[in-house]
């Protein structure tokens, strides 16, 4: 049995327009679906349910995406252990409202909330109307948002609220101290106007792998949202951001990993075997052609390439001048550079980048295992419990797999996110 932190276990919630079916029933709410997976996930011990965000309309396909964090508050309230995971981005956000924001969600979950932070590939358009700023400079001002955040909760000091003896609270206005900030892009007195957090503050995602990316997260991230395909991508980039962490004073095992799995389970090696190639099959060339171009930063014409042939060298783009996300374009990079055909990268695609694995229950728990054990696999996102198929392998083959190895506890440890997660103290 490991004597490691246990793998933590999360979930997907929101960021499909899936969950718009059940507002066409008039006896449904648009978050039905969500609440049965909220509870369910709740049920059987997951840590967190994940929101993602999109913020255009057909943006990758989609409709777009529900907003996180008015999903979130509304499953805390059908929820009481599960940690709320919200997507957010800084580039559109001003830092001020986004610690209303949070604070408020983590007061009424009572300390459960989690802040994905992102600085957006998409949505310009609907912000003001100009181009997407160059990655440095929304790396520049997610840096400066998260700093304005978290001294905005960090201001209200221990003390400052409490109870008065008659069932209301005492206030000491003398112990909320204005943040007094001026900086390249905001400027902000405070304090905030919401009283100290049950986790003081929520917990910080990062998903980003750019060199911008990297750094934001290995400066403030206590969990890494990553797009890690293989083994040796893992430890490659679980070293260079925990060395780097490590530069900046953070607490040794910071921050956690945190990878996607995209599963595809079978009862048997033949099932398996069906079941990837009938995946293949089904695959739409032509919209795949659009995906990949996508995966390559979307200027690239992929549209009259024979499939069974590489990409050309020459139409693949210099990562340093792509806007969005650099770190999904290097990866398509790599993965074209090594000979894989134009039909190989489209199906490859359809995981975005993603960690994907095919086998039985017995056979995925040894690929988590293995990726846990070289200590690049912290947190887990696991999918599929809508699919009533994919729920069965999920909760009773590959869960009970890794709880009976002793990788995945049962149950939750305490009341809080942070404690569930069993992070480190957080700096005084």
């Amino acid at each position: 049995m490991s004597t490691r932190r246990p793998l933590k276990i999360v979930t997907g919630v929101s960021g499909s327009p899936d969950v718009y079916a059940d507002a066409l029933d008039p006896e449904r709410s648009t978050i039905a679906s969500a609440i049965e997976i909220a509870e369910l996930a709740e049920a059987n011990g997951f840590d967190a349910l994940f929101a993602a965000d999109l913020l255009a309309f057909g943006a990758q396909g989609a409709i777009g995406a529900q907003e996180p964090l008015i999903f979130l508050a509304a499953l805390s309230a059908v929820t009481s252990r599960i940690g709320l995971i919200a997507t957010v981005t800084t580039t559109f956000h001003h830092p001020y409202n986004l610690a209303r924001l949070f604070g408020t969600l983590d007061h009424v979950s009572n300390g459960r909330a989690a802040w994905n932070a992102v600085t957006s590939s998409l949505g310009e358009e609907n912000y003001g109307g100009g181009d997407l700023p160059r990655p440095e400079e929304r790396y520049r001002r997610a840096t400066e948002s998260i700093e304005v955040v978290n001294a905005l909760f960090d201001g209200w000091r221990p003390g400052a609220l409490t109870p008065d003896g008659r069932g209301g609270a005492r206030l000491d206005p003398d112990l909320v101290r204005p943040i007094e900030h001026v900086g390249e892009f905001f400027t902000v007195r405070g304090p905030l106007n919401i009283p100290s957090l049950p986790q003081r503050r929520p917990v910080q995602f990062q998903a980003g792998q750019s060199e911008g990316g990297i750094e934001l997260g290995a400066r403030f991230a206590e969990v890494v949202f990553t797009s890690l395909p293989t083994l040796e991508d893992a430890v490659v980039y679980t070293k260079k951001i925990r060395s780097r962490a490590a530069e900046l004073g953070r607490a040794d095992g910071l921050p956690l990993i945190m990878s996607s799995f995209h599963a595809t389970y079978g009862a048997s090696e033949q099932e398996v075997r069906r079941l990837v190639r009938e995946r293949e099959e089904a695959t739409d060339f032509d919209a795949g052609r659009l995906g990949l171009a996508d995966m390559l930063g979307g200027d690239i014409d992929l549209s009259e390439l024979p499939l069974d042939q590489p990409i050309p060298e020459r139409l693949l783009p210099d990562v340093r001048s792509v806007q969005r996300r650099q770190g999904r374009v290097e990866i398509f990079n790599a993965f074209a550079r090594s000979g894989n055909t134009l039909r190989e990268l489209i199906i490859a695609a359809k995981d975005t980048g993603h960690w994907a694995a095919a086998g039985t229950p017995e056979q995925l728990a040894d690929a988590i295992a293995e990726r846990y054990d070289a200590g690049v696999l912290d947190v887990i996102t696991l999918g599929g419990l809508a699919d009533p198929r994919t729920r069965d392998f999920l909760l009773n083959g590959l869960l009970p797999e890794l709880r009976r190895r002793g990788i995945v506890e049962t149950g939750y440890r305490a009341r809080t996110l942070r404690e569930n997660l069993e992070l480190p103290a957080l700096p005084d």
